[in-house]
């Protein structure tokens, strides 16, 4: 069947774009309101925290769980990425989810598929720098998710600092009639950002994953004690996550928040935003540092 109940859940799991875009309609036929929290699954409470969020402010929460192909290039962990979709729907009833879209990957690149959307900068700059084809993926999804789910609200996490501003542009720049909300990084009690890909660390590097989030408060307190030469702030935050080993850096920039433009000089406030490999698992963190 398209849709099914999970062991008599209220949440209904839907796998039809078609029965996605009909319980929608419905929806927004009667006069309600709809907040949509895009995953690709394996939830923890960041993911949790959106949806809550979500549900403050809507008559129907629709999660989406859904691994996309397209934002991961070849020898990425897309075929290892962690899936639990019992647990998630699981999750998503106790925090108050109407209905889970779920799609098979034919269902969204049907073969033929050759339609794929770009941004002219902001890709450029970050995780783009890495991952070149990743953001076209992203928005290439988002915008699909959106025509399908149709909500007026869809809600994003701000440790994808970056993807949070590429959504923004690209639902302005093609005139969606929908508001993107943000909700706070996420963290472990030891400051490390809530992420699906942290099931990939050992337990050495667990516990050294904490540089990633502790670079970020060394900077705010440089800058704290006067330090305005973004490079050298740079500098000594390389050199402290060097000093974990197996650490291996993708980049730590320090930038103009919306344009994501490298800044000389902290005269106000900046992004702080890093990814570090440990052995082939790739965290990213990011946060506002300045006077």
């Amino acid at each position: 069947m398209a849709k099914n109940l999970l062991r008599g859940a209220a949440i209904e799991l839907i796998k039809s774009a078609e029965m996605m875009q009909a319980r929608s309609d419905k929806t927004r036929i009667t006069g309600g309101k709809i907040a949509f929290v895009p995953t690709m699954g394996f939830l923890h409470e960041g993911h949790l925290s959106l949806m809550r969020k979500g549900r403050n402010l809507c008559d129907e929460l629709i999660v989406s769980i859904f691994v996309n192909p397209t934002q991961f290039a070849p020898g990425e962990d897309l075929d290892s990425y962690p899936r639990s979709l019992e647990r998630d729907l699981e999750l998503c009833e106790k925090n108050g989810v109407n209905a889970v879209y779920e799609p098979p990957d034919g269902q969204l690149y049907p073969d033929g598929f050759q339609t794929y959307l770009t941004l002219d900068d902001l890709p450029h700059h970050l995780c783009g720098l890495q991952r070149p084809i990743h953001f076209r993926g992203v928005a290439t999804v988002v915008a699909k998710l959106f025509n399908i789910v149709k909500p007026h609200w869809a809600i994003f996490g701000e440790k994808d600092f970056q993807q949070v501003q590429v959504i923004k542009r690209m639902a302005k720049d093609l005139n969606y009639d929908i508001e993107i909300l943000t909700g706070p990084t996420v963290r472990e009690a030891d400051g490390l950002a809530m992420s699906s890909r942290n099931a990939y660390l050992n337990d050495r590097q667990r516990k050294d994953a904490v540089c990633v989030h502790k670079s970020l408060l060394n900077a705010q307190e440089q800058v704290n004690s006067g330090e305005r030469d973004a490079q050298k702030i740079l500098e000594q935050a390389v050199e402290f996550i060097k000093s974990f080993d197996g650490t291996d850096i993708d980049y730590i920039k320090i930038c103009n928040p919306e344009t994501l433009e490298d800044v000389e000089a902290i005269e106000g406030p900046v992004l702080m935003a890093l990814a570090v490999k440990f052995d082939k698992t790739r965290l990213i963190d990011n946060m506002t540092i300045g006077v």
